[in-house]
């Protein structure tokens, strides 16, 4: 269960487009490299996307996410932002960060955060408000913001062992830049998971994540 409702900012989870293959086989072949399953997360109907996800511990979770051939995918920033890096041949979209009270980053950026919801296969629905997508679309290293409406319960990072855990973030971009984006500075959601900050060498975004596995370190 999470416990941290009352802190202002914290990382969430970090999202991965599906490649080519699609989500199934993406999802098969980076859990062949962890060493362990993902799980159905269901359909988000408003931005035309579908997702599995891995629980990890200090409630944050992975995600891999394909874009549906949906009216909602080409209207949605979020399902432009997947369709976009999946045309890439997939890989690291972004990282998101959670928020106690969104309507401070609504202010801040001058636009109203939209609604998301998912069903998971046993139909239980997940409800969130979400915000900065299009920041992300202009440049990949700055997070976009989520605030959950579900219960702490529900989260998906709900069900870590403790056997898998995000080890490092290593992100390409320029702190002093994220900073500016988060209102505050970035060590400030990113406390409690290492970093590696890295000089752009084309685009900005995430690099590459290392996960903690019950056999060893792997670099995704």
């Amino acid at each position: 269960m999470r416990s941290d409702q009352n802190l202002v900012m914290r990382l969430d989870h970090v999202s991965f487009a599906a490649g080519p293959d699609g989500l199934a086989s993406t999802a098969q072949r980076i859990g062949g490299l962890l060493g362990t399953d993902f799980v159905d997360g269901g359909i988000h109907p408003r931005f035309g996307t579908r997702n599995m996800t891995l629980p990890l511990a200090g409630d944050i979770y992975m995600e891999i996410v394909e874009v549906l051939d949906h009216p909602a995918s080409d209207k949605a920033p979020f399902g432009q932002a997947v369709r976009a890096r999946s045309a890439l041949g997939g890989g690291w979209m972004g990282w998101v960060v959670s928020v106690a009270d969104i309507a401070p980053i609504e202010a801040r950026l001058g636009r109203e955060a939209v609604k998301g919801n998912r069903r998971r296969p046993d139909g239980t629905e997940l409800l969130w408000q979400q915000i900065g997508v299009n920041g992300l679309i202009s440049d990949p290293q700055l997070p976009f913001f989520i605030q959950w409406q579900s219960s702490a319960e529900l989260h998906p990072s709900t069900g870590a062992t403790g056997e898998y855990s995000l080890a490092c973030l290593e992100i390409a971009g320029d702190p002093q830049r994220v900073s500016e984006w988060l209102g505050e500075t970035v060590e400030a959601p990113l406390e409690d998971v290492k970093v590696e900050w890295v000089a752009p060498n084309g685009t900005p975004g995430i690099v590459a994540v290392q996960l903690q596995t019950p056999n060893g370190l792997v670099r995704i």
